[in-house]
């Protein structure tokens, strides 16, 4: 779609050939887009793609090494935020600076991972903010149901390229599975095809060498007839091999799909605790300073289990999954257990070493499956030899993740992973972690991976961990399912009587059913009010 079909009067930004250099590398060549009144974007792409840089060009703060970018309305730029300052957390000062960001009047709002550091309650809080925005927005983000809640149109920046899609990141992924599907088709048909010429042509070639040698019945015509029947014979069979020649040549080259493999993990470790119980929590407190987080928690984490522990900032979460690798008088750990922990702080990898030695280490898989995960995560070819040092944090964080995914642990511990990772190395991590055989305890803000992994959900709040048998999903409904009462139950059996009564009132009246009719009645009038 041209970036200009909803026309100039509506139009509040517009670029041309822009072009952004990173040394010699090009990070982006974009001929031309557009924004206009009311859009709601979702820009998305891998690490390193250019999103952030193509924000601050378009928001007037980076230059653009060729091509030009005219606004005709006023713009705010809300830029990536670090950690807290001590002060506030990560969540809070991310909270007050959208706040003082959306009170400023401004036609176009640019937000650069707007959900960083929010727990879910704030998402959703600014989810509604966006929602009511007047004014325009484009929105980097790796919360997918974010991007689903808000977007209308998702711009991919892809191999320095910006395409156009309809819709929000849901229809999004399901044009990119289409495209995907269509381009498996065409390289089959191609591979079909190809396949055919290449056999009719060594046919054809095999004729026209036979044809050197002349029948016996031809022979006995003598040499007269034979050399030009030869002759002619042979002309045909290669004219008609150099027209094979020529479609072989006109067949459009289709490139191959690069398929998601497999992965067939050794399961020795996982087997010794399935479906035990391998960690037990009793009666246990959590404290941070002198703030009460829970009391007297209790509860368990089976073999296989995928456990979500969700809850606000500040609730306990790392807290309680620390507690539960350093261990605690109140938590029983199953001998058979083995931890392994991710933690923000990336401890652990080796930044001399490569990324592929890195995740070998510790490694109980094959080579090929570690090289595998690592595919998934988006790591391929020689880019596994890469030197952790140099790598970005997103990099480094799926190094870590790819490490711990092919030890020979059978219980993994992950606090907020999806943090720093792009979308196509979120949805490749939630793949990974379902096919996962053993057992993942996890904290995360990002509600679609939660819906996608979790069998089981911890929710810490109110000053207790409720642990809960069932999906993300099952949960939600649960919670905003309102909790029955005595008093509900007492007025279900009355309603219930009365329509019994009633009945046997039409049938057969009678003093006695009147008076129980009208008993009830009195009941049921006692318990409304």
């Amino acid at each position: 779609m041209s970036p200009d079909t909803k026309g100039e009067d509506w139009m509040l930004l517009k670029a041309n050939q822009l072009k952004v250099f990173r040394k010699d590398r090009l990070l982006f060549d974009i001929e031309e887009l557009a924004i206009h009144q009311d859009d709601r974007i979702g820009l998305v792409g891998t690490n390193g793609s250019g999103k952030t840089t193509l924000l601050h060009v378009l928001a007037g703060q980076e230059t653009p090494d060729s091509g030009t970018v005219a606004a005709t309305a006023t713009c705010i730029l809300l830029p990536q935020l670090k950690q807290g300052d001590g002060r506030q957390s990560g969540g809070e000062m991310t909270q007050t600076y959208i706040e003082r960001a959306l009170s400023r009047p401004s036609a176009l709002l640019l937000a650069d991972e707007p959900t960083t550091h929010l727990d879910t309650e704030h998402i959703e809080w600014l989810e509604d903010k966006l929602r009511h925005y007047q004014g325009a927005l484009i929105v980097v983000s790796h919360d997918r149901a974010f991007l689903d809640a808000i977007c209308t149109e998702i711009w991919e920046l892809d191999h320095g390229k910006l395409h156009h899609y309809k819709g929000n990141y849901t229809h999004f992924a399901q044009q990119k599975e289409l495209a995907h599907r269509q381009q498996v088709e065409a390289y089959e048909a191609y591979t079909q095809k190809k396949k055919q010429l290449e056999h009719a042509l060594e046919k054809k070639k095999k004729k026209a060498d036979k044809a050197t040698k002349p029948s016996q019945k031809v022979k006995s015509s003598g040499p007269k007839i034979a050399k030009p029947y030869y002759a002619n014979k042979q002309k045909k069979l290669q004219k008609t091999a150099k027209s094979i020649e020529t479609r072989m040549e006109k067949l459009e080259k289709v490139e191959k799909v690069k398929d998601i493999q497999p992965i067939q993990m050794t399961q020795h470790t996982m087997k010794e605790v399935a479906s035990r119980t391998i960690l037990r929590v009793e009666n246990v407190d959590g404290k941070a300073g002198d703030k009460v987080l829970w009391k007297q928690a209790n509860v368990e984490v089976r073999g296989g289990d995928k456990v979500a522990i969700i809850g606000k900032n500040g609730s306990g979460k790392t807290t309680f999954l620390r507690m539960l690798v350093n261990g605690h008088p109140g938590v029983t750990r199953s001998e058979a257990v083995k931890l392994a922990y991710f933690r923000q702080d990336l401890s652990g990898l080796k930044v001399d070493e490569s990324i592929l030695q890195n995740a070998l280490k510790e490694a109980v898989q094959e080579e090929t499956v570690v090289r595998t995960v690592l595919a998934r995560l988006g790591f391929r070819g020689d880019d596994v030899h890469k030197a952790v040092g140099i790598l970005s944090g997103g990099e480094r964080v799926k190094t870590m993740l790819a490490s711990l995914l092919v030890s020979d642990a059978n219980v993994l511990m992950l606090d907020e992973p999806t943090n720093f990772l792009d979308l196509a190395a979120v949805e490749a991590l939630e793949g990974l972690l379902k096919d996962y055989p053993g057992t993942v305890v996890f904290v995360s803000h990002d509600r679609r991976l939660i819906e996608e992994v979790a069998t089981r959900i911890f929710h810490i709040h109110e000053e207790r961990i409720e642990g809960f048998d069932g999906t993300y999903e099952a949960y939600k409904q649960k919670e905003e399912k309102p909790a029955v009462t005595n008093r509900d139950e007492e007025l279900l059996l009355i309603d219930m009587e009365l329509s019994e009564v009633l009945s046997r009132l039409s049938i057969e009246p009678s003093q006695e059913l009147e008076e129980r009719f009208q008993a009830l009645l009195k009941q049921k009038k006692s318990l409304e009010s």
